[in-house]
């Protein structure tokens, strides 16, 4: 299993801190699970294969195309800071 550690700071609270962990198989298009966190509390979740196409399909996105922006956004870590916001609610 491979796992990443991102610090990011969400534009809907730009001095606040979230640490973001993905992890996954074999690729992040067969589905991913991702731990957010502030430090004090942790919220956790898992996104399917199915889910992926599900989005890739419902943005009219080819889905191999929206696995490499998800790669970008979730795991890049510091070649996309600044590409990407983040809003957390």
């Amino acid at each position: 299993m491979e796992k990443t550690l991102n610090r990011i700071h969400p534009v809907s609270d730009p001095e606040a801190t979230y640490f973001l962990q993905v992890s996954w198989e074999k690729d992040l298009g067969t589905g991913f699970g991702i731990i957010l966190s502030d430090g004090q509390c942790a919220w956790t979740g898992t996104v399917s294969e199915a889910e992926i196409s599900r989005e890739a399909a419902d943005m009219e996105m080819n889905r191999e195309k929206y696995v490499e922006e998800l790669k970008r956004a979730l795991i890049a870590g510091e070649e996309s800071a600044g590409k990407y916001n983040f809003a957390v609610s």
